[in-house]
């Protein structure tokens, strides 16, 4: 059963390959006339809007380089979106023409500032977003903007998920976390035998590439083996766990939805992820229900 799903989702995959060249949306005209930004966080600056320091009155200061990593735009503006956990999510300039590569940085004051909808540190609540990326004037006049004005990525997945650059960078509003490191994923349920479909228990790693952001090395639990991983990402905002529904190197292909059983002990930083294939998923996953618990090392 498995080796029938490892065929089936390489076929998949190759079939992927060949469309999203030509998907109609933005991810070929960005790479082959137009222009990618690079991030890089200033590592000795904030990472996340840190809730802990804002209460108690601390500025936050986030620092950035930004560059073009791909094309010859005209101009460059870095702009940015504030989603906020309640639902609006507010657009705005923060440089204007800017030369590029560049060193950018940010006081809390200067978010309020740039964000007419704030109004006071008061209006930074646990789990809004601040994404940061760039919109370039091409030499036909063209504008591309990297963001959507709700926040959501103005590219195709080829941008988003290069590892080559990185075209955003984001700033959540939440509390430091540290919960990078070596796991042990153990399937405590599932509707299917967990014997025979799955390698459990099994070592695992949990990575940080953001602040606030982790990837977890394998999200199936070697549902495909033998040893054929597919990462998976979650979000960590004061302790309340958010799993990404599209897989890593996968998109929509192998993507989850959580269930209400996922969670985060605090104190003994055992992290479960109740998590079921959507109907996107190739390969006969759509709709298996299974838990993964990781245990610390």
């Amino acid at each position: 059963m498995k080796n029938i799903k490892f065929l089936l989702l390489i076929t998949t995959i190759i079939i992927a390959s060949f469309s999203c060249d030509n998907d109609g949306g933005d991810s070929a005209l960005v790479l082959e006339t137009g222009a990618v930004p690079n991030f890089v966080k200033d590592a000795a600056s904030d990472q996340i809007f840190d809730l802990t320091k804002i209460l108690n009155g601390t500025a936050v200061n986030l620092a950035f380089n930004a560059s073009v990593a791909q094309g010859t735009p005209s101009s460059a503006d870095i702009i940015a979106t504030y989603s906020t956990l309640a639902g609006p999510t507010y657009t705005s300039v923060l440089f204007t023409n800017v030369t590029l590569p560049g060193d950018f940085s940010l006081s809390t004051s200067d978010v309020i500032d740039a964000f007419a909808e704030l109004n006071s540190t008061n209006d930074f609540q646990l789990g809004d977003v601040l994404t940061v990326s760039t919109r370039f004037t091409m030499s036909d006049g063209r504008v591309l903007s990297l963001l959507n004005d709700d926040g959501t990525d103005n590219t195709g997945t080829t941008v988003s998920n290069s590892g080559l650059f990185t075209a955003k960078i984001s700033y959540p509003v939440s509390c430091p976390t540290m919960l990078e490191g070596n796991y042990i994923s153990t399937v405590i349920a599932s509707n299917l035998p967990i014997a025979g479909n799955f390698r459990s228990p099994q070592p695992v790693t949990i990575t940080q590439p953001a602040a606030g952001t982790y990837n977890l090395s394998d999200g199936t639990a070697d549902i495909f083996g033998p040893d054929f991983p597919i990462a998976l990402e979650f979000t960590d905002v004061c302790g309340t766990i958010t799993v990404t529904e599209n897989s890593i190197p996968f998109g929509s292909q192998v993507a989850w939805v959580q269930g209400a059983g996922t969670s985060l002990d605090q104190d003994t930083g055992v992290i479960t992820l109740d998590l079921t294939y959507t109907a996107t998923s190739c390969c006969g996953l759509a709709g298996i229900q299974f838990t993964l618990q990781l245990t610390p090392n």
